[in-house]
């Protein structure tokens, strides 16, 4: 089987090879480039490290090469199978470091924007490090959320077929967080500027 890519993401096609065989070349370079930013995005949002997310973002590529004989599309969508080995990835890396890290997306924020002067610098970073502090205040299965809506851009129902919840209750776990986020921001003195 082939992987093809759509603007809706990766579909399975009926071209060329078979269960059995390996991966073809031309099938991984579509999945990795369809999916790598989101990937990267989304490990760099849990673990705060570009170097360490850079590697395991490698790790999740070599299983998804290894494992894609057993991806069935009955079972979930391919989006769905390759966030499933890209969170078991983090959550490796979070074991491995025997310790539970903080997330930051102020470096994908630097990659982002482009150059500022250095008082919106300072403005941003004060911004940043306030949106910070309130994420730190959520639990690691609200950020863990967050970060697969935000960061890698998954749908509700995709994040709930990850998790095994409903879709409902992936809106409301996100409504509540960003709710608990104004909150926080607020009482650091930051307000939503419309």
């Amino acid at each position: 089987m082939e992987i093809v890519q759509l603007t809706t993401g990766v579909r399975q096609s009926e071209k060329g090879e078979s269960r059995g065989e390996s991966m073809a070349v031309a099938t991984f370079a579509e999945i990795y480039d369809a999916y790598y930013k989101r990937v990267y995005k989304y490990i760099c949002y849990r673990i705060n490290n570009h170097y360490a997310a850079e590697e395991i973002c490698s790790h999740v590529f070599e299983a998804v090469i290894a494992k894609y004989s057993s991806f069935s599309a009955e079972k979930a969508s391919f989006e769905v199978w390759l966030f499933a080995i890209a969170r078991n990835a983090v959550t490796d890396y979070f074991r491995s470091q025997k310790k539970r890290a903080t997330f930051s997306l102020s470096a994908l924020l630097h990659i982002a924007m482009p150059k500022s002067s250095p008082e919106e610098i300072v403005i941003r970073d004060d911004r940043h490090a306030a949106l910070f502090q309130a994420l730190a205040k959520l639990s690691d299965k609200e950020r863990n959320i967050i970060g697969m809506k935000y960061a890698a851009g998954l749908k509700n129902a995709e994040i709930a077929e990850l998790l095994g919840v409903s879709g409902s209750n992936i809106g409301v776990v996100l409504y509540r967080c960003l709710k608990k986020l104004q909150k926080e921001l607020e009482k650091g003195g930051v307000r939503y500027e419309e």
